[in-house]
């Protein structure tokens, strides 16, 4: 990794996750996850996760695998399919623990954890059922005249975060193309260690030339290891570079619906021993569907 910056493949940078780990995952429902690294996770024999996110397939495919020991979260949802269908299942079932935020609450829980602060206070969360379903959250009093209480979210801190952005340099500088940053520069400092796959690696100065310097969105600092993954949120969208594969999303979730319609989606998709096959398995099933 010396000779050429920080670059990895996504399988080395799973090789360096261990199972019990607290692993954060960018992104936002459907919209630019990492599921290369989503994919190479399930690939290994990585287990027994934490997983913080704001979820997604990503979610869905690690619950799936029964890969999640807990899970902390504001929603899982295939934002144009509104509820992650292994998600449900899953609940459903009891598999994991779940902590459900508000999705503020969440943000400051990343934030805090990005500062090293143990908590930030927050209003989110008051009068709702989410101190109820969380006992363990507590409140605290403001300190000035006002004595506002207010909701102590715990600082999220991450063992390893991993994001996907559409550009990032061989020293792990990653710029977002698309209309919205979510969170991945928080999930990156939140985390102990971080690992951002991109659409293409570029030259440093590459990255300012036909964008505007706000798109570095992902500090090098922050980061431990970069990878290409060319079309590695399929089938998650990664704006503008491509959109969300619907037509194959909706083939994920209605295998999702029986046992034997999900081991078939599986073994065709993601039994392969690499990324590329998965990427050549869903080339062949669009050419099936014209």
């Amino acid at each position: 990794m010396s000779g050429n910056g920080k670059v990895m493949t996504p399988d080395a940078i799973v090789g360096r996750l261990e199972s019990g780990m607290t692993l954060g995952i960018g992104g936002w429902g459907s919209r630019r996850k990492p599921m290369a690294l989503v994919r190479a996770l399930l690939r290994s024999d990585v287990t027994d996760l934490t997983v913080v996110a704001y979820g997604g397939p990503d979610v869905g495919l690690l619950a799936a695998a029964g890969r999640i020991r807990k899970l902390v979260t504001a929603f899982v949802t295939l934002d144009s399919i509104p509820l992650e269908p292994h998600f449900r299942a899953a609940r459903e079932r009891g598999a994991f623990e779940l902590v459900e935020l508000d999705e503020a609450m969440f943000m400051q829980g990343l934030t805090a954890a990005a500062q090293r602060l143990p908590f930030l206070p927050v209003r989110a969360g008051l009068g709702s059922d989410v101190l109820r379903v969380n006992p363990g959250l507590r409140t605290v009093a403001s300190p000035y005249e006002d004595g506002e209480e207010l909701v102590a979210v715990p600082a999220l801190r991450l063992d390893a975060a991993l994001v996907h952005l559409n550009r990032a340099d061989h020293l792990g500088n990653g710029q977002y193309l698309g209309p919205d940053p979510y969170f991945d520069d928080l999930f990156c400092e939140a985390a102990d260690t971080a690992y951002v796959t991109c659409e293409r690696i570029v030259d440093t100065a590459e990255l300012t030339a036909h964008a505007a310097p706000q798109t570095l969105l992902v500090s090098r600092h922050a980061v431990t290891g970069v990878a290409e993954t060319p079309k590695g949120a399929h089938f998650t969208s990664c704006a503008p570079d491509y959109g969300r594969d619907e037509s194959f999303q909706k083939e994920y979730a209605t295998a999702a619906r029986t046992p034997d319609t999900w081991q078939a989606f599986h073994t065709r998709f993601l039994t392969g021993a690499s990324e590329e096959d998965y990427q050549l398995a869903v080339q062949a099933w669009h050419k099936e569907q014209r």
